[in-house]
Order: C-alpha cells, then sequence, then structure tokens
C-alpha cells in the first residue's frame, strides 16, 4: 500500500527542499518509488493547480484521503497579534492549515530548524515558533502533549538546512515502522547522538588547544573563532556534505545550526570567553577541571601541531 505524503511550506527560504533535491544513494525520486510514496503535494515539485491542490486538502481533512506523512518546511508563523496572516495559503493562514493537517497525519516531521524550533524569526514580530518546540522550550505550535495518529511526537530534523540523507533515512525508518530513538529535543538518535565534534579532523588541535585567530589555517577553531563543534549535535562529520566534506574541514567554524537556539544573538566567528576559556562547554564539563586539563594539553603540544605540520 502507497503511502501518502504533504508537503507543507511554511515561514521558510525552502532550502531544506533544495538540500533534499541534492539527496544521491538514492535521490528524492528514488526513494520516493523505493518507499512507495505517493506525494500529495509538494510546493516545489506539484504543478497542480491552485483549484487541485484545494481539493488535496479537501480530501485530506475531508477523511476521503489519508495522510501518512505530513512534512513541514519553515516555521509556524503567528503573526501578527497570533492571526498568522503574515503567512497565508488559499486566503488562509497556513498556521491553521498546519493544525488541521497535523491532527488526521499519521507522522509529522519538522524538516529543518526552523520548522523544529522556531529558527530565525522566533525573536521577531512575525512571531515564528517550531511545531513542537520554541527554540529550547517544548510545547511550540502544536503543544507539549501533542501526539500523532501514529502515536509520535514531532520528529524534528533540524539544520540550516537538514541533511538531506538524514531526512530520507528518517522516511524510511518511520514508513518502515521502524523505532527511532529520540533526544530530548524529538531529534533521532541515530543522527544527533554525536557531536559534529566527533569526527572533525581538526580534533588533535583541540586536545593540545593549538588554536587559531584567523581564518586559512589548519588549528582548532572552538577557542576563538566561535565554533560550535563541541557543542552542537549534528552528524556533519559523519554524514559528509556532497559525501565530500563539512564546514570544519574546509576551515570554517561549525555555526550550530541544528541547536534549538539558533540562530544565536551574539557575533558567529568570536567565541565568548573567560580568561580565554570559552564561556559555552560541551555538557557535564567542569569549567576549572577544564581550565586546568586544557592548560596542561597546551604547554604538551607536540611542536608538529605547533607548526600546522600534518604530512611528516
Amino acid at each position: 500500500m502507497s503511502v501518502n505524503l504533504y508537503w507543507l511550506q511554511a515561514g521558510g527560504c525552502g532550502g531544506d527542499t533544495h538540500s533534499f533535491l541534492n539527496a544521491e544513494s538514492p535521490d528524492a525520486v528514488e526513494l520516493f518509488q523505493f518507499l512507495d510514496i505517493n506525494v500529495l503535494w509538494h510546493p516545489t515539485i506539484s504543478n497542480e493547480s491552485p483549484k487541485k491542490h484545494q481539493q488535496v486538502l479537501d480530501d485530506i481533512l475531508g477523511g476521503k484521503t489519508p495522510l501518512d506523512v505530513l512534512c513541514v518546511e519553515g516555521a509556524i508563523i503567528r503573526g501578527p497579534g497570533g492571526t498568522g496572516m503574515y503567512d497565508l495559503m488559499h486566503g488562509k493562514p497556513k498556521k491553521d492549515w498546519a493544525a488541521a493537517l497535523a491532527r488526521v497525519a499519521k507522522i509529522v516531521v519538522a524538516v529543518g530548524t526552523c520548522a523544529s524550533f522556531g529558527g530565525i524569526g522566533s525573536e521577531g514580530e512575525i512571531e515564528a515558533v517550531g511545531l513542537q518546540f520554541h527554540k529550547s522550550e517544548k510545547g511550540g505550535f502544536l503543544g507539549a502533549g501533542f501526539t500523532s495518529q501514529g502515536g509520535l511526537p514531532v520528529i524534528n530534523l533540524p539544520g540550516c538546512p537538514c541533511h538531506p540523507t538524514v531526512l530520507g533515512a528518517a522516511l524510511s525508518t518511520l514508513v518502515s515502522g521502524a523505532e527511532l530513538p529520540l533526544d530530548d529535543f524529538n531529534r533521532p538518535l541515530e543522527w544527533y547522538g554525536m557531536m559534529v565534534h566527533q569526527g572533525c579532523t581538526r580534533n588533535e588541535y583541540h586536545e593540545y588547544r593549538v588554536e587559531e585567530k584567523n581564518f586559512g589555517e589548519k588549528g582548532c577553531l572552538f577557542f576563538y573563532m566561535g565554533c560550535h563543534g563541541p557543542l552542537a549535535n549534528s552528524p556533519c562529520n559523519k554524514t559528509l556534505w556532497n559525501r565530500r566534506s563539512s564546514k570544519t574541514r574546509v576551515g570554517v567554524p561549525c555555526l550550530g545550526c541544528t541547536q534549538p537556539e539558533f540562530p544565536q544573538p551574539y557575533p558567529f566567528f568570536e567565541t565568548r570567553n573567560i580568561e580565554g576559556i570559552p564561556l559555552d562547554l560541551p555538557n557535564g564539563i567542569s569549567r576549572p577541571h577544564y581550565m586546568a586539563y586544557k592548560g596542561m594539553a597546551a604547554a604538551a603540544a607536540p611542536q608538529r601541531l605547533k607548526e600546522r605540520k600534518t604530512n611528516i
């Protein structure tokens, strides 16, 4: 039996869609064919008329067409003043469509950080909010106690954008009925149960505190350049982008885009610190112990690391 999927584009840039369309092995079309997914509507790839689209919505909400998977991309826009009139579809606030569709869906997936946690507009007058979280606070648009018709909370797949492999694998797992363990932010542990730091090619520099203050060098970017690698849960250095690279591998600090509080209200390429020790430390780390450990590590750093020589 085929699986019906509806994709709602809410308040976002469409980057998650474009990321997904770059998926390989399988690509998006092959994935849908393999999983026997019937795409009822997707704002980028569907070409039905507005009238036909309205009929699709009426059939879903009227019970004629079952909705197995609802994917929401972008934050739910509630402004101005809770009306949702900043973001309309067929003359009706998209927040109302989102609520109605979520009530009848077997599985609800928040694709990207905006849909998961509110993202860029979560502090502004558009009153953006995630489906089941507002930043790190559980509740969001649908409420903390929401469960889909399949008995699941909203499955959050954050990222700016969401990694196409993560979305494809999550859909495969959910459609097959297999268990998908989640963390406290409803993120699948399979992909968000690790830090960006794990697998980073600059790990040895980090351990010996060989840090950089400028772009273009090979050392660690955590201490001065604002890298969130030891703070952010994401598989970016495990499931590489385009099967090739990641931000830290090309010398760009991790921006922490999978985290509930993204984007941060302070500069991205600077590390807030106290006496050279980052203000934000990995979970469970004692500041005094960290200061002592990193001081000794820096003193013990091999000369080859200090000289940034890797091919000796």
